[in-house]
């Protein structure tokens, strides 16, 4: 009875041992965590690291410390004012290979230049799970920060300078993601690299509070889906939102201000919602969709471009109602045949050259909007004809095409234009904090230069 007594107890007890010493082994917490102070005087950091445990605070003071260093242990490395990582032009200036890692406050530089290499100035290998790299300085890397399969990193409030030796499309991107599903980039500020942010192959990321300036494309998606974009800045760069290859992205209260060529370039980017947004002084295009279907776009401001919306290639099915189009040259270029109403439930878009009256004051238009008419398509034909704008004959040709309906091309047309631009206290409130946050770092920059 005693030998049966025994076997049955001790077989559960064995199975509570093993499953205590499973939960201690998968604790994060080394109880023997250490904060070491490093000086560029005292022990070399590579050395240091070496002998690093897990959990333990790598804590440099000032100084200049020699790259490339491997992070290959749970740790934070962590810099107070001045101190700064140099990676000597030689591949990455910092390498990490642990999951949760933390590398912050550092002056990160100097990476190597071998663009086959994906030379970094922080390169998150696709072991290191849950990294975060929060408020670093990152000068004359090839690639500021490089995320490379890792799961749910964060990088936070880091602000980035790529190479200007270079020329554009030789540089390395600000911030580059790989297959990193769940990372979240958040209010970072990147200037001269060649795309701002880069993400390809990868899901369900968001973009969040990012400022971006004097590169390529401020943010470029390729082959990303179920992500976020919101409440990013990108100013005089040369394109500032670049979709591709891309759907279900949730796109929200973004500006684009004095971008070089297009505010937004959607290329194949399906079943998305852009809402919120904001396109001021674009150069050539506020948007421009091209092979892209299933769309919403609601709510957003495009003002001051040559060209509003160019619609083209076959997209398809797409939602564009309570937007603003303000000042731009031409409203729309849709190249195409079909009849496409841009209003949903008695309620389009506002259209800053409407002459139309609202006479039983519902805030809609008493006449349909065409912003695309066989004027405009004499003009787009021949851009001469410019000259002849106000002549008699052109005169003619608006006039008998208002009295005759029949000649209206196929194309765009809002059946229910609104009077008021929608948002229109928010969208000002949004561009008077843009305006104030760059004016703020103008003078920052002149007073530290």
């Amino acid at each position: 009875m005693a030998r049966f007594f025994d076997k049955k107890i001790a077989q559960p007890f064995k199975y509570l041992v093993l499953i205590g010493i499973m939960v201690a082994a998968a604790l994060p917490v080394d109880s023997r965590a250490e904060t070491i102070r490093v000086s560029p005087e005292s022990q070399p950091l590579s050395e240091v690291l070496e002998s690093a445990q897990n959990g333990d605070t790598i804590l440099l003071s000032a100084g200049v410390y020699r790259g490339s260093l491997v992070l290959d242990k749970s740790i934070i490395l962590q810099g107070e004012s001045g101190a700064t990582i140099d990676g000597q032009g030689q591949g990455h200036a910092i390498k990490v290979l642990a999951p949760n890692t933390v590398v912050r406050g550092l002056h990160v530089k100097n990476s190597g230049q071998d663009l086959s290499e994906q030379d970094s100035g922080i390169f998150v290998h696709k072991t290191a799970h849950n990294t975060v790299i929060e408020d670093n300085f990152l000068q004359d890397n090839l690639i500021g920060i490089y995320l490379w399969g890792p799961k749910d990193a964060v990088v936070r409030d880091n602000q980035i300078e790529g190479l200007q030796i270079l020329h554009v499309n030789d540089r390395g991107n600000g911030i580059q993601l790989w297959n990193t599903p769940g990372s979240i980039i958040e209010g970072n500020t990147v200037r001269f690299g060649r795309d701002g942010i880069f993400t390809t192959t990868s899901k369900n990321n968001t973009f969040r509070n990012n400022t971006f300036e004097n590169t390529r494309f401020a943010i470029h998606y390729m082959y990303t889906n179920n992500s976020v974009v919101t409440g990013n800045i990108s100013r005089g760069n040369d394109v500032g939102f670049a979709l591709m290859f891309s759907k279900k992205l949730k796109v929200t209260n973004n500006r684009s201000i004095d971008d070089n060529e297009h505010g937004f370039a959607l290329n194949y980017a399906n079943r998305s919602v852009f809402e919120g947004n904001w396109v001021k002084n674009g150069g050539v295009k506020c948007v421009f969709i091209y092979n892209s279907n299933k769309n919403t776009f609601k709510s957003n401001r495009f003002e001051g471009c040559d060209i509003g919306i160019h619609f083209t290639a076959g997209s398809e099915q797409n939602s564009i109602t309570e937007n603003a189009f303000i000042g731009n040259k031409h409203q729309v270029k849709y190249v195409g045949t079909r009849d496409l109403d841009w209003s949903q439930n008695n309620r389009g878009n506002y259209w800053s050259d409407n002459p139309a009256f609202d006479l039983n004051g519902d805030g809609i238009s008493d006449s349909v909007y065409r912003p695309n008419d066989v004027l405009d398509r004499v003009i787009w034909a021949s851009p001469s004809a410019k000259l002849l704008i106000n002549s008699p004959a052109m005169e003619i040709l608006r006039w008998s095409q208002s009295q005759f309906p029949s000649l209206q091309p196929g194309g765009v047309y809002d059946s229910a234009p609104l009077m008021t631009p929608p948002m229109a206290d928010i969208a000002e409130n949004q561009f008077s904090s843009a305006e104030k946050q760059n004016e703020e770092e103008q003078n920052s920059e002149e007073q530290n230069p």
